[in-house]
């Protein structure tokens, strides 16, 4: 036999003697070990939540985390990535969930490259049930406990349903995620739904106006308040708005006062699992709409819970309180988007939430990693700018600075150019 063949021989021996003895075992043991040790020397930051807001802090930190000193986490409770909520009318172009995605394509886990890439763990459909910040864990709905150096809350909010009788029927949805348009979508065919109302006139309300337009269904705008928008424009742009809108075929009942929603079998209470069919309304003179399905749009709560049963600051009527760098009053944890309570107020627009982000990442660079980024001043969250402007249902609405001032205010000029057959409606 040949020498090479002889050598070939002798390194396939030796080979299967290594792994005989579990010497190749203890090869891939230590290789594991000296991995787990390699980032057990790495501070470990645990992200609340994967939204908007806590994907771009992710992104954020790993920017600027250049010597790979942290270990990130992140615990998402739907069955996919973030994805960009801003959009959600979009999704029914496509149908698509990929298409909102922010960062790529999802797999058929709802996972895309980019975590694996910037080695994030990821928890999928594994919602956080508490937080200990003694011992500094989070714990998750799967059971899964990970200690943290740092935890940042991004749990944001949820939708706010008032206290109206019916409320618990089939066929009254929230309009927050793709599962929910999903929902929607399925209780349409399932049940011939030909004409439905949304609850609330606000930016998310027009937006879910949307969506049940895009369903092919006749959408009716309920609203409190006197006028659309009522946080964002007056009563001259809230005409110029409401004429864009009828235009498409949409109703718009502002003014009223929603006091249930009524069953098939026409009960009223709060028990009755009868499918909607009706709004009735404490407005005299007022009709019973006829609807087979609502959509409630009424605005939003923190998602505080996690906290309140810990020792972190929680504001009066909800939301984390944190001061101008997003810390909490307890130490190493911290709050960004809209689960943040700056200055006794929520920020419920994505730009402030950004703007959260930025100053998270940066102050958590410096002060828990210890980087030096040479910035003359402490990054700080001091508020933010509510300009708003959105294509709503096609329209194009701006707003900027104070919408209604006092008319009393005797520094207040308006100017105003109003052309009702363009629709076209501004005011400095």
């Amino acid at each position: 036999m040949k020498a090479s063949a002889l050598s070939l021989l002798f390194i396939a021996q030796l080979a299967a003697d290594v792994d005989s003895f579990g010497i190749k075992s203890l090869f891939t043991r230590n290789t594991q070990l000296r991995a787990t040790n390699d980032e057990s020397d790495k501070k470990r930051v645990v992200v609340i939540g994967n939204g908007m807001v806590g994907q771009r802090f992710m992104e954020n930190l790993i920017d600027l985390d250049t010597d790979k000193k942290c270990v990130i986490s992140t615990f998402c409770e739907e069955p996919r990535a973030a994805y960009n909520r801003v959009k959600l009318t979009s999704y029914f172009e496509t149908r698509n969930p990929s298409a909102l995605s922010m960062t790529s394509e999802f797999d058929n886990e709802g996972r895309t490259p980019w975590y694996e890439e910037n080695n994030v763990e990821l928890l999928l459909n594994d919602k956080v049930v508490s937080v200990d910040t003694k011992s500094k864990t989070v714990t998750g709905a799967s059971g899964k406990i990970i200690d943290y150096d740092v935890a940042v809350f991004a749990t944001g909010s949820y939708p706010f349903v008032p206290p109206i009788p019916g409320k618990q029927r089939p066929g009254v949805f929230v309009y927050r995620t793709i599962e929910d348009l999903e929902a929607m979508l399925a209780y349409v065919k399932e049940n011939n739904v030909k004409s439905a109302a949304v609850i609330g006139g606000g930016l998310l309300g027009l937006e879910a106006a949307k969506a049940v337009a895009d369903m092919k269904v006749e959408s009716h705008i309920i609203e409190f308040a006197p006028i659309l928008m009522c946080r964002q424009i007056d009563q001259g742009g809230h005409d110029a708005l409401v004429g864009k809108i009828e235009e498409m075929g949409l109703k718009v009942h502002c003014g009223a006062r929603t006091e249930s929603f009524v069953g098939e079998n026409g009960s009223t209470d709060m028990e009755d699992m009868s499918p909607v069919s009706a709004l009735r309304f404490s407005n005299e003179g007022w009709d019973d709409l006829d609807v087979q399905m609502v959509v409630v749009s009424a605005g939003i709560k923190p998602r505080d819970e996690l906290a309140r049963d810990t020792d972190i600051a929680v504001g009066e009527r909800g939301g984390i309180v944190v001061d101008e760098q997003l810390k909490t009053s307890v130490d190493g944890t911290y709050a960004i988007g809209e689960i943040a309570l700056y200055n006794n107020f929520i920020y419920g627009l994505i730009a402030p939430g950004y703007d959260m982000a930025g100053v998270c990442s940066k102050i958590i660079a410096q002060e828990e990693l210890g980087y030096d980024l040479g910035l003359e001043e402490t990054p700080a969250f001091t508020g933010a700018d509510l300009s708003t402007k959105l294509k709503l249902l096609g329209c194009d609405v701006a707003s900027f600075g104070e919408n209604q001032p006092n008319p009393d205010d005797a520094d207040v000029s308006n100017l105003v150019w109003n052309d009702p057959i363009g629709g076209i409606y501004r005011k400095l």
